[in-house]
């Protein structure tokens, strides 16, 4: 299995994106990037990559302590940036600190679980919007989105998802997700002991 541990947005917040996404799409050069879906958009806190069914259970047992390590937190789209002309994406305002601990916490559960991490990269909380296969000046792009600051909605949840590559060859078919388990984060307030 394919997998990656993700903070998902809620509905309203990813349609309020959309939204400010829409009018990238008659950008010059738009139809030569490849577009991510509003249904997929997500934090990713660890990429896990392909992860042996067996240590499943352990990984889940180890997520699940992570997530109740860690408050609930706020946070918000805002601004946008490029990777390079590789990769646009949107950051997040809020309590960054907040979620950059739950993806240290994911990723130290993950190694405990037997499930190699590569955390090499320092983590960095955005949200892919479009991919470039070729050379696409992104720059417009993410400057058009330097202004945008979402509703704040509130990081509940820890996910383990699945991702299912493309394989059909069918033109423009994307990655599906799905859930493999999803566990709460702690009510905000001072750290509970025990």
């Amino acid at each position: 299995m394919r997998l990656f541990v993700a903070v998902v947005p809620p509905e309203p917040a990813l349609a309020e994106l959309a939204a400010a996404v829409a009018p990238l799409h008659r950008f010059p050069g738009a139809e030569r990037l490849r577009w991510t879906e509003a249904a997929g958009w997500h934090f990713t806190l660890a990429f896990l990559g392909e992860v042996d069914a067996s240590l499943l259970p352990g990984l889940t047992e180890r997520l699940e302590r992570a997530a109740h390590r860690h408050p609930a937190h706020e946070l918000r789209f805002a601004g946008g940036g490029r990777f390079g002309d590789r990769v646009l994406w949107v950051g997040a305002e809020g309590d960054r600190t907040a979620l950059r601990d739950l993806a240290r916490s994911a990723a130290a559960g993950a190694r405990r679980a037997g499930v190699p991490v590569d955390d090499t990269r320092a983590f960095r909380a955005h949200v892919t919007l479009a991919r470039a296969a070729r050379h696409i000046d992104l720059r417009p792009y993410a400057d058009a989105l330097a202004g945008f600051t979402g509703r704040a909605w509130s990081v509940e949840r820890l996910v383990l998802m699945r991702s299912h590559l493309p394989g059909s060859g069918v033109p423009g078919e994307r990655p599906r997700y799905e859930s493999v388990g999803e566990w709460p984060l702690r009510e905000p307030g001072p750290r509970r002991s025990g």
